[in-house]
C-alpha cells in the first residue's frame, strides 16, 4: 500500500475520516494517550521507585479483602452522589479544590495505613467523582442524564492494569464494549423509576463490574502506600497521583463521548483504533483544517 493509498478514507470508516478538524483529530489522539499509554501503576512506579511491585497477587490477602470490600463501598457511595448532588450544580473550575481534599484524605491513610481505607477510599472517591463530572460537563455532557452519570462512574473502570502488563491495542474500546450492557440496563432502569436502588440487580452488575477493576487500581494504591520511606506525606503524594490519574482518563473518556456525539461512533472508533494501533501516534497524518 502506497503512502498515498494510506492518506484515503478506508472504507471501514465509512469513508468519511477526512471529515474529523484538524483540532478534533488531535484532541482524540491526546485522548489515546490519556486511555491506552499510561496506568496508574506506571505514574507510581515512577514516584515511591521501581523496587516496589504492583502486581495484584502480591497485595496479602487480608489486605486484598480489605481493598475488595472498600472498592465495593466506594462504588456504592459514588453511585447515590452521582444521582443525588451532580443533577443540576452549578458549573465551576474546582480542580483545585478536588485535589487538595484528595491529598488530604491520602496523608490520613498514609499515616494510618489499611485500617483507614474502608473510611478514606469512599471520601476520595467520592470526590474524585465530582472532578470527573467537571469534567464530564466541560466536553458538553448532560449530567442530569442517567447514562451520563453512570459514565462518570464508569471511569472508575477504565484503569486496572500493573506496570508489567503490556497494552492491548484499544484497551478503552473493548472495556466499553465489555460494559455495555450492564451500562445500559443500569440506565434503563434509573430512567424508568426515577429513583436509586442500590440493591437493584441493573445497578448491582454495574457497580460490581466498576469496583472489582477499581480494586486492582487502589491495591496498587495501598501498596504505595504501604512503602516504609512514604508515611502521611506520602500518601497525599499517592493520592494526588491517585486523583490526577483518574482525571486524566476522564478527559480521554469524555473527550471520546463528545467526538462520537460530533462525527458518529464508527467513524471515531475506526480512527481511535488507527492512532492506538500506531508506535508513535505523532506519525499519524491529521487531516486539514
Amino acid at each position: 500500500m502506497t503512502l498515498e493509498q494510506t492518506d484515503k478514507p478506508h472504507p471501514s470508516d465509512g469513508g468519511r475520516r477526512s471529515d474529523m478538524s484538524a483540532v478534533d483529530h488531535a484532541a482524540l489522539m491526546e485522548a489515546v494517550r490519556r486511555l491506552e499509554r499510561n496506568s496508574l501503576a506506571l505514574r507510581l512506579a515512577n514516584l515511591v521507585g521501581r523496587q516496589v511491585s504492583f502486581a495484584t497477587q502480591l497485595v496479602p490477602a487480608r489486605a486484598a479483602q480489605v481493598v475488595g470490600k472498600a472498592a465495593g463501598a466506594a462504588m456504592r457511595v459514588a453511585l447515590r452522589a452521582a444521582f443525588a448532588s451532580l443533577n443540576g450544580a452549578p458549573v465551576r473550575d474546582r480542580v483545585g479544590f478536588h485535589r487538595a481534599m484528595v491529598a488530604a484524605s491520602g496523608a490520613a491513610g498514609g499515616a494510618l495505613g489499611l485500617a483507614s481505607l474502608p473510611v478514606e477510599l469512599p471520601v476520595s472517591t467520592a470526590l474524585m467523582l465530582r472532578a470527573i463530572a467537571d469534567i464530564a460537563r466541560a466536553e458538553g455532557e448532560d449530567l442530569s442524564q442517567p447514562e451520563t452519570a453512570l459514565a462518570c462512574l464508569q471511569v472508575f473502570a477504565l484503569d486496572g492494569r500493573a506496570a508489567e502488563a503490556e497494552l492491548s491495542e484499544s484497551s478503552y474500546f473493548a472495556l466499553r464494549g465489555l460494559m455495555a450492557r450492564s451500562v445500559t440496563e443500569a440506565a434503563r432502569f434509573v430512567a424508568s423509576r426515577g429513583l436509586i436502588d442500590e440493591t437493584a440487580p441493573a445497578l448491582v452488575r454495574f457497580t460490581t463490574q466498576v469496583a472489582s477493576r477499581f480494586g486492582v487500581v487502589v491495591s496498587q494504591k495501598f501498596l504505595a502506600q504501604a512503602t516504609p520511606v512514604l508515611g502521611a506525606l506520602g500518601g497525599a503524594a499517592v493520592n494526588l497521583a491517585f486523583i490526577e490519574h483518574f482525571q486524566s482518563l476522564a478527559k480521554g473518556h469524555f473527550t471520546v463521548r463528545r467526538l462520537e456525539r460530533k462525527y458518529g461512533e464508527a467513524l471515531v472508533k475506526a480512527e481511535y483504533a488507527r492512532i492506538a494501533a500506531a508506535r508513535d501516534p505523532d506519525e499519524i497524518v491529521t487531516p486539514a483544517a
